[in-house]
Parts: structure tokens; sequence; C-alpha cells
């Protein structure tokens, strides 16, 4: 076989079997893969199980090639991983595993093909298919997830309690599956998963996050949302999100259910973007409303200032959750704190200035801006729905007028700080940073254009203004 050609899978199991054949292995492709196989969804991750040590049939596949073939070897785990052209193929020996209640850490054995089944989540992920020569493709399949594929359900093989109890990031698995492949979780499952939300106190942030972060950006997060609620497991994990869910009335006065809108909110963003943190900012552009939720006998509820004090929430949910403490947060709070101001400029009589402003103050998140705002958008009178979009529509128009002629989004004022120092023969002062500001200021009032020119004009009026002179 050429190793430059394009391998496949019939490829690589005839040569692993091969192998497995002369160590006498009984080898297997498990899990995922096989899963994915099923359902003819892509996947280049294939791991092999054998009866026997995984790192020594990873070893021997890889020297049967003539080029050198990446391997890694992971003793402590006993797994072997190797590369063959963009395919990423795992091995490991079978094995059984036992738990401590307070620890989902295994303790790990040799085993058998049906104890390492056993082992596994869920009863789709338990699917084994042979590649030795004497039953090459046969599907071993003791828990009939062929069956839980065909009926679209995701179920243990084995008591959920234990399962769960074992290892408690397999709840946040069972909903990750279920909402990734649109599929329902068996009554009993749920059933022990709401058991044993609790439990999921034992898991890492890091570990939950990345499971959370799956769920976000499937094609309807909103569902997994919901089976996080129903079974407790979300008031664990994120429990400012909870507190969004529920109505206030007074009278006959009440204001939305927030924790739906936000899944509403997200799922119309899920649309039209795939990017995780803007499916973030969805999630979190509301998060302040139960703090700042108010009632007035006039105007009945209202969230005033909920945007910034969201803005200013941010980093502390994002520290708790292990979410990166970096751009990709600002960029989260930088959405939240805005999320409201397209609104604001829907109105004929709005000024370029106000429309110069937002442009300075998103810069380039600015179509990610005008995303969420549309997204945010979630009336059941289409009527409505309709006029709110035109009027973004209109807001989009002025921007891109307001940009084209003073070109104000990320500007930088073109006179600098080190500039207004040599000018003057200042040092690092106050007085440098307010006339940077006034500029600044005077540019997005439109009462100077964005140049060289009149912003040097300003400035010396400006400094004769405050009795400063030049060099």
């Amino acid at each position: 076989m050429n190793f430059k050609s394009d391998l496949d899978q019939l490829e690589i199991f005839s040569r692993v079997g091969k192998i497995a054949d002369e160590l006498g292995f009984e080898t297997y492709v498990v899990g995922g893969y096989v899963r994915d196989l099923i359902l003819k969804r892509p996947s280049k991750d294939i791991d092999f199980v054998c009866v026997g040590s995984g790192i020594v049939l990873a070893k021997a596949v890889a020297d049967s090639f003539e080029q050198h073939v990446p391997l890694s070897v992971f003793k402590n785990f006993g797994t072997a991983n190797i590369r063959l052209e963009d395919w990423e193929v795992e091995f490991v020996g079978a094995r059984r595993e036992s738990y401590s209640h307070d620890s989902r850490k295994p303790i790990v054995e040799d085993g058998t093909l049906q104890e390492d089944q056993e082992r596994r989540d869920f009863t789709i992920n338990a699917m084994a298919i042979s590649v030795n020569s004497h039953n090459f493709g046969e599907l071993i399949d003791p828990f009939d997830g062929l069956g839980d594929i065909k009926r679209k359900t995701i179920r243990t093989p084995t008591d959920p309690i234990i399962t769960f109890s074992d290892d408690p990031l397999r709840m946040m698995r069972a909903i990750r599956f279920a909402t990734q492949l649109k599929f329902d979780i068996e009554p009993d499952t749920f059933l022990a998963i709401v058991h044993d939300a609790h439990r999921i106190q034992i898991v890492s942030a890091e570990r939950i996050i990345d499971e959370l972060n799956k769920i976000i950006l499937t094609e309807k997060p909103s569902y997994g949302f919901k089976l996080l609620f129903v079974s407790k497991l979300l008031q664990e994990i994120f429990p400012e999100m909870v507190e969004l869910q529920g109505v206030d009335s007074v009278g006959d006065k009440s204001h939305k259910d927030n924790f739906y809108h936000t899944l509403q909110v997200l799922d119309n963003l899920s649309h039209v973007s795939d990017d995780l943190w803007l499916r973030w900012a969805a999630i979190m552009h509301d998060i302040a409303k139960p703090a700042t939720k108010r009632f007035n006998e006039k105007v009945g509820w209202t969230f005033h200032g909920h945007e910034d004090k969201g803005s200013r929430m941010v980093p502390g949910i994002f520290r708790r959750m292990k979410l990166p403490m970096d751009d990709r947060m600002k960029y989260v709070q930088k959405l939240v704190r805005l999320h409201l101001r397209p609104i604001s400029l829907v109105s004929e009589k709005v000024t370029e200035s106000a429309v110069r402003r937002l442009l300075f103050d998103a810069g380039n998140d600015i179509e990610d801006l005008m995303k969420l705002c549309r997204a945010d958008i979630t009336s059941k009178n289409n009527n409505k729905v309709q006029r709110f979009l035109a009027n973004f529509d209109h807001v989009e128009q002025k921007m891109k007028e307001v940009e084209e002629n003073d070109q104000v989004r990320n500007f930088q004022p073109p006179v600098s700080g080190e500039e207004i120092m040599a000018l003057f023969d200042l040092k690092p002062s106050k007085v440098v940073g307010e006339l940077k500001e006034e500029i600044k200021e005077a540019i997005l009032d439109g009462q100077i254009q964005n140049n060289k020119v009149e912003a040097m004009d300003l400035l010396y009026k400006l400094a004769a203004s405050k009795g400063i002179k030049t060099n």
C-alpha cells in the first residue's frame, strides 16, 4: 500500500486486523467511531480495543509502515496513539473499572471485551466491530446499541444510577449526545441524572465546561439547556442562568420568562453563526435581569442597567466556570454591555454622533453585535418581528453611511500622546490625556473630520485655552 495515498477505514481495519492476528490479540473497533459509522456521521478518530496490550499493538502497527508514523505512548493509561495522514488512531487494552464514591477516577484492571463494553457510558457507544480475520466486520452489540440508534435513544448499558454515580461527567455527556444527535434520553436514564445531579460537583470545572461548550455548539442548543434545567444539572453548574427562569406578576403586569427568552435568542443566533463566543454573548446578554428587576406602578417591570451589570458579571462567571480570561471574555463583555445600544438608534431623529459612538465602541465587533440584536427579537407576533428587523436594517444603513464618511470604527486619534508631549514640552500627565480625549470627542461629535490637519488645528486651540504654549 502506498502510504502517500489517501487511507480509507477499510485499509486501516485490515492492516490492524492482520497485525492483531499475528500477535494473537482479539481486536475490535469500538465506541464513537462505530456509532458514527452507523449514523453516517463523518469521523477521523478510530479507537481500537484489544484483549492484550494496546501499546504493543500500536507499536507493531506503526512499525508496519515503511514511512515514519508518529507514535505517542501513555504508559500510565495503557494507551497509545498513532497518526495516519488525517486519521487519529488510538489503541488500548480491554479493561474493567471500579470507582470510589468521592472520585471519578477509576481503578483499572485488564478485562475481557464484554467487561470493556459494560464499563462504557451509553449503549450507542458500547458497540464493537471485529477486525480479526476469522470474524472480520462482525458487530458485537450486547446492549442493543443498534436498536437504540434506530429508536434515537440515549441509554446506559448497565444500571444508570451506578453508571452516573461512578462517573458523574457521564450525565453531561448524556445530554450532550442527546443534543448533538437529536435523540431522547430513556426515562430511567434521565431519572438517574435527576437523582445524581448533585454529584456533578466532584467533576472538575474544566471537564464540565468542555461538555457544556459542545452543547452550546450544537444546531439547537436550547434542547440541551432544557434537559440541563429539568435534570437540575444547570442549577449545579450555572445557577445565574437558572435565576432567569420564571415570571412575576403584579396585577395585570407581567414580564416574559427570561430563561426561555435567552434560549430562543441562542437558537436564533445559532442559525446564523457557529462562533462559540458569540453564542456565549447570547447566553449572557440578559444574565443580570434578575438582579436589576424592579416594579414600577406606571410602566410595569423594568430591568434598568442590566446590560452594564451583566457586563460586570461576565468575568466572575467565566472565572468560576474555567472559561478563558482573555480577549474572548472581553469580547463577550463588550457585546453584553452594548446589546441595547442599536435599539436606541432606530429613531429617524438619531444623530450621526450617536452612530459614530456605537461604531467606535463596537469596533470590528459591530457585525456580531448586530447579529445578537437581531437574534434578540423573540416576539410571537410576526409583524412585530418584521418591524424590528426593518428598524435594524435602517440602523445598519446609517452605520454604513457614517463609516464611509468618517471611518471611525476602531480609529486611533490622529494626534498621539507622544506628539502632544513633544509639541508642548509636557511630561506624561493628566492634561495630555485630556487633550487626546477632547480631540476624540470632537471627532465623534462631528465637530471636526477624522484627519490630522483638523485634529492639529483643534489641538492648538485647546492648548491655548488651557494656557499651554508650544516649544
